[in-house]
């Protein structure tokens, strides 16, 4: 007669909480779908710079002040006019109005963090910008823009600091004012940096103190290292080392001020 031992049972393996890089790519995840869903955000993204494009190329009505063709010039100025809309004033205002629902204080009962809402904000924003860039640069390569291919990987760095810079600007803004005001001050920044700020038109196109001012700013250093990239060929050290600083200050200020309520 044979006798068998009873099975143990084996404990359940403990669950291990995710990794900080799974976290950041959860919620960048989340920051895409949010962004891309909302029609106004892709009126803010898409359409007014394609209209912008499409305008400015038409008509000699603006001066740029620049010899060569007009499109070389303009579709570096739109595609920055683009980084500056979704990084900046979308998630601002997007930002703001879920802090006001309630939806960071849940956040902020996880492990994500300032840091990791700041890492997965800038990933959302990049997949959108990667829309963004193709729609917005075919139709510019229609038109007749040939960008310097030789640069792209300038200009994409350019385009990654300034995302990092705009999208901790967006967080700091939502994070410290009531979504009302942020509304109000998210729209009126864009309309007066995509007007005095560098980003459609070259620097030296201002006027005054605003010509020398302006490539110091993230939206002045990013419109002139996509011009000077992607228009000559050149490599923009002054205007990426402008960027880094400027990405490096606002993401300590963000993690510093950012309230989550």
């Amino acid at each position: 007669m044979s006798s068998s031992e009873p099975t143990r049972a084996r404990p359940a393996p403990a669950s291990a909480p995710a990794s900080p890089v799974r976290r950041v790519l959860a919620q960048s995840r989340f920051e895409a779908r949010a962004l891309l869903g909302r029609s106004e955000q892709v009126l803010l993204a898409l359409v007014l710079p394609a209209l912008a494009l499409v305008l400015l190329s038409a008509t000699d009505a603006v001066d740029l002040g620049l010899g060569g063709s007009r499109i070389d010039t303009i579709a570096p100025g739109v595609l920055a006019l683009a980084v500056l809309a979704t990084a900046f004033t979308a998630q601002a205002i997007m930002t703001a109005f879920d802090r006001r629902a309630g939806v960071l204080r849940l956040l902020a009962t996880t492990p994500l963090g300032p840091g990791g809402l700041l890492g997965g904000s800038v990933g959302g924003v990049v997949v959108v910008q990667v829309v963004q860039t193709v729609l917005l640069g075919g139709l510019a390569l229609g038109i007749g823009w040939r960008p310097a291919v030789v640069a792209i990987p300038a200009a994409i760095l350019a385009g990654f600091l300034a995302t990092a810079t705009f999208t901790a600007l967006a967080l700091l803004l939502a994070g410290t004012l009531r979504a009302e005001a942020v509304l109000g001050v998210a729209n009126l920044l864009f309309v007066l940096l995509a007007a005095g700020g560098a980003v459609l038109l070259p620097a030296a196109n201002l006027p005054g103190p605003f010509a020398a001012i302006a490539p110091y700013l993230p939206t002045g250093a990013l419109g002139e290292a996509l011009r000077t990239s992607l228009a000559t060929g050149a490599f923009p050290a002054r205007d990426l080392a402008v960027l880094a600083v400027w990405a490096v200050l606002t993401s300590l200020a963000t993690r510093r001020w950012f309230r989550w309520f």
